[in-house]
C-alpha cells in the first residue's frame, strides 16, 4: 500500500487518479465478436461459448425445467436470504415511484411529464469468478416495478452447460421473463442486434470484465443504451481516531476481493488508526479464499492521513467513490457535505456488504469517478419521462408572440408561421 501523511496537493492529485482503462487494445478482438454476432446469430454465440466458456450448447435458453431444477439445489437458508434481499430491495425502488403533477405555466399552458418504462431490457450477470445472483436482484427487481414488458437476461454457463443455480432463483424471484446461456462480448451483442433465440433490447444493464465494457461501449455508440460506463469496483472509507480498526479492514479487504484492479483508499485523521487498519489487514487477509485478489489490490490502495473530518471529505469528495463508508463520530454532519459518491454507508455497522446484497439500495454504481456526474441504477433507470403540453387559445394569447419573437430572431420563418397562423385564427 501506498502512504500519503498530511499530502499536498499535488501528492492529493495524483492519488486520487485512477489507472488509465484503455479498451483501444480489444477493439479489434471485440469488434470481430459482435460483427459475427449481428450477421450470424446463435450460431456465432454458441461458437464463442465453445471458444470462452469451453461449453457445446444445443439451445441458449434456459428451459423452466432448469429453473425448478436449480431452485431445488439451494438450501432452504440461502432461498430465505435472497428473498429477504428481494424484498427489501423491491420497498426501496418502490418508494421512488412517483406522480408527476401537471403545471399551468402561464394562463392556457399546461405541461406534463408521464413516465414511461423501457418495454426491452437487457441484464447482463456475471458467472466467472464469482456468480453475482445479488445482481439480478438489483436489476430485475426495478425494471419489473417500472414495468418493463420484457426482462431479458444473459449469462455465462459452466463447462456444464448449467447456470449457477442462485442465479436462476434470483431470476425468477424478480420477475425475469427469459433467461440465456451466453457470457462475454457475445452476450452484450445477442442483446443489442439480437438473435434467433435472444430478442434485441433497448438498454443493457450490467458489470463485467473489460471485454464487456468494451463490447457495452461498443454497441452504445449506435445500436442500444446502456446503463453507465464503467471502470474497476472501488471503496473509499472515512475513519477517524474512534473507529473500529477492525471493521475498517474487513471493509476494505471486501472491496479488494473483487480483482486485482480493484480501488481501495483509505482516508483517516489517526495515525494510530492507520497502523491499527495495517495490522489487521495483515491478518484478516490470509484468512480469505480469494487472498490472491485482495493481495494484487491492496498492493495498489493508497492510505491517507488528514488533519481532520473536514480535509478527509474534501478528498473523498474529489475522488468520487463508488462507495463511500464514513466511520467518524460525526458522520451525520460529514453526511451534508457529500457531493460526489455512489452509495454512501454511514457509521460502525454500516458495512458495504449490506448495500451489496440486502439493505435495499442498488448496488450498480457509478465506478472510475463518474459518480461526479453519474448516480447508481434506480427505478428511473428502466423509465423514460416523455413530457406533454396542451394549449387553449388563451395559451396561445399567452405566449404567442413570445414564440413568433424568438422564432423570427433565429431566422425560422417557418416556426414564426405555424404560430401567427393560429393567432390570427383566433
Amino acid at each position: 500500500m501506498k502512504i500519503f501523511k498530511y499530502p499536498s496537493e499535488e501528492e492529493i492529485k495524483r492519488l486520487i487518479e485512477r489507472p488509465e482503462v484503455d479498451l483501444t487494445a480489444l477493439t479489434d478482438i471485440v469488434g470481430k465478436v459482435l460483427a459475427r454476432v449481428k450477421n450470424e446469430g446463435d450460431a456465432a454465440v454458441k461458437d464463442y461459448e465453445q471458444q470462452f466458456d469451453h461449453v457445446a450448447l444445443s439451445s441458449l435458453k434456459v428451459t423452466e425445467a432448469e429453473i425448478d431444477e436449480a431452485e431445488g439445489l439451494l438450501a432452504d437458508d440461502l432461498k430465505a436470504a435472497i428473498k429477504q434481499a428481494y424484498e427489501n430491495i423491491r420497498t426501496f425502488h418502490a418508494a421512488q415511484k412517483h406522480d408527476l403533477p401537471k403545471v399551468e405555466t402561464c394562463k392556457g399552458v399546461v405541461c406534463w411529464q408521464k413516465n414511461v418504462p423501457i418495454e426491452k431490457v437487457g441484464l447482463y450477470i456475471p458467472g466467472g469468478t464469482a456468480p453475482l445472483f445479488s445482481t439480478v436482484l438489483m436489476l430485475a427487481t426495478p425494471a419489473k416495478l417500472a414495468g418493463c414488458r420484457e426482462i431479458v437476461l444473459c449469462t455465462p454457463p459452466n463447462a456444464a452447460g448449467k447456470v449457477h443455480p442462485a442465479i436462476l432463483f434470483a431470476a425468477r424471484i424478480a420477475g425475469v421473463s427469459q433467461i440465456f446461456k451466453a457470457g462475454g462480448v457475445q452476450a452484450i451483442g445477442a442483446m443489442a442486434y439480437g438473435t434467433e433465440s435472444v430478442p434485441k433490447v433497448y438498454k443493457i444493464f450490467g458489470p463485467g470484465n473489460r471485454f464487456v465494457m468494451a463490447a457495452k461501449q461498443a454497441v452504445s455508440l449506435q445500436d442500444v443504451a446502456i446503463d453507465m460506463p464503467a471502470g474497476p469496483s472501488e471503496v473509499c472509507v472515512i475513519a477517524d481516531q474512534n473507529a473500529n480498526a477492525a471493521f475498517v479492514a474487513a471493509d476494505l479487504l471486501s472491496q479488494a476481493e473483487h480483482g486485482n484492479d480493484s480501488q481501495v483508499l483509505l482516508v483517516t485523521t489517526s495515525e494510530d488508526m492507520l497502523q491499527q487498519v495495517q495490522q489487521e489487514l495483515d491478518t484478516q487477509l490470509q484468512a480469505l479464499p480469494r487472498v490472491a485478489f485482495a493481495s494484487n489490490a491492496l498492493d495498489n490502495s493508497r492510505f491517507v492521513l488528514v488533519h481532520n473530518t473536514d480535509e478527509a471529505i474534501d478528498l473523498a469528495n474529489r475522488y468520487a467513490p463508488e462507495h463511500l463508508i464514513i466511520q467518524t463520530d460525526d458522520y451525520e454532519a460529514l453526511t451534508a457535505k457529500v457531493v460526489n459518491a455512489g452509495s454512501v454507508f454511514l457509521g460502525l455497522y454500516a458495512c458495504e456488504s449490506a448495500g451489496d446484497y440486502a439493505s435495499g439500495t442498488n448496488h450498480t454504481l457509478p465506478t472510475h469517478g463518474y459518480a461526479t456526474a453519474y448516480n447508481g441504477v434506480n427505478l428511473d433507470s428502466f423509465n423514460r419521462k416523455i413530457t406533454f403540453q396542451h394549449l387553449s387559445a388563451d395559451g396561445i394569447r399567452s405566449i404567442g408572440r413570445t414564440v413568433e419573437l424568438m422564432a423570427e430572431a433565429e431566422e425560422l420563418e417557418a416556426h414564426k408561421n405555424a404560430m401567427t397562423l393560429r393567432m390570427k385564427s383566433l
